[in-house]
């Protein structure tokens, strides 16, 4: 079975953040877990946020930088191209979306690129993705 994860969720998988180790046992022993190639830059900046917050030395920032990366290669993430195509879709996704839905870039790059891959699922601990996910015809959860 394949899971889409946002990258609050991805970064549970390398760091000591809350409800991480529920995370890490979810995805254990998971064939394939899939998100979108705008994880990379999301996934290098909850890095960089950790060192800047102190919680990680540079070191060991460039490190859990370097170990994602590599994943990415050798396959355990799976990530969606994020095309022009796709940007177009959120942007109109966003237009009909009611006015008192709180929801940020990319969260909805998130729920659209599950929407497209046919997810009927995304995983994350944002509320704000959480709650904004039926509007994508998605079911958000959390551990």
């Amino acid at each position: 079975m394949a899971l889409y994860l946002d990258s609050a969720y991805m970064a549970k998988c390398y760091l000591q953040e809350p409800d991480s180790r529920s995370v890490r046992a979810l995805v254990e022993g998971e064939t394939e877990l899939f998100s979108t190639a705008w994880a990379v830059v999301e996934m290098a900046c909850i890095f960089h946020r950790h060192l800047r917050e102190g919680r990680l030395k540079k070191h060991e920032a460039l490190a859990l930088q370097e170990r994602f990366e590599a994943h990415v290669e050798e396959g355990l993430w799976v990530l969606a191209p994020l095309s022009e195509g796709l940007l177009r879709r959120a942007a109109e996704a966003l237009k009909k979306l009611e006015a008192r839905v709180l929801l940020r870039a990319g969260d909805t790059i998130h729920l659209v690129t599950a929407q497209a891959a046919g997810f009927h699922e995304v995983w994350s601990s944002d509320r704000n993705l959480l709650r904004a996910a039926p509007h994508f015809g998605v079911r958000g959860r959390s551990v």
